[in-house]
């Protein structure tokens, strides 16, 4: 198993096809909704953009092969919210975590598999129960807002899997979408 490296600010070139998805998202954040409709919308937004060949720099869909990788792709002056890819080599996957926001993912291409979590009692402590086992196709959009965001999420395929995720938190800052990293038995 391995797990992500600190945030890798994109280089300066972009895609005209991102740079409007940015505008787009603004303009949803803008509104200043609360954070579940807000994911929602974004979602709405980010769906027709996915698998097109023209919205990512070939330097975006680079992985690594020691852990899954983030390139942030944008992160709003406001802290307001952020763009990043993240590439998935075959057998790369997260820890079990939640996130410091709300979320949107979307599949650009591959496959991504995801196992959701609940937090429950146990004795003096938590144990962490699978709720489900999602598999999330190329063109594949899923909206979040803590609390209950627990997940793992790996790439089980032959080839590379690469998603796009906007959260309503400045990545570029704070390095990292998750807010913590459960070190708790678990349902596997």
């Amino acid at each position: 198993m391995t797990t992500a490296n600190p945030a890798t600010v994109a280089p300066p070139a972009t895609t005209a096809r991102l740079r409007s998805l940015v505008t787009e998202i603004r303009e949803t954040v803008n509104r200043g909704l609360p954070p579940e409709p807000t994911a929602y919308m974004v979602a709405e937004r980010l769906l027709p953009h996915l698998g097109r060949p023209d919205l990512l720099t070939a330097e975006q869909c680079e992985g690594d092969p020691r852990h899954y990788r983030q390139h942030v792709l944008h992160a709003e002056r406001d802290g307001s919210f952020s763009v990043v890819a993240l590439v998935w080599l075959p057998g790369q996957c997260t820890p079990v975590h939640d996130h410091v926001s709300w979320c949107v993912t979307g599949v650009h291409r591959g496959e991504e598999h995801e196992r959701r979590y609940r937090l429950v009692p146990h004795g003096t402590s938590a144990r962490l129960v699978a709720t489900g086992d999602v598999v999330n196709p190329a063109g594949t959009v899923a909206a979040f807002a803590p609390p209950g965001d627990i997940h793992l999420v790996r790439n089980s395929g032959t080839g590379p899997a690469l998603s796009l995720h906007v959260y309503g938190a400045d990545i570029a800052r704070l390095g990292t979408s998750i807010r913590r990293v459960y070190d708790l038995p678990a349902d596997r």
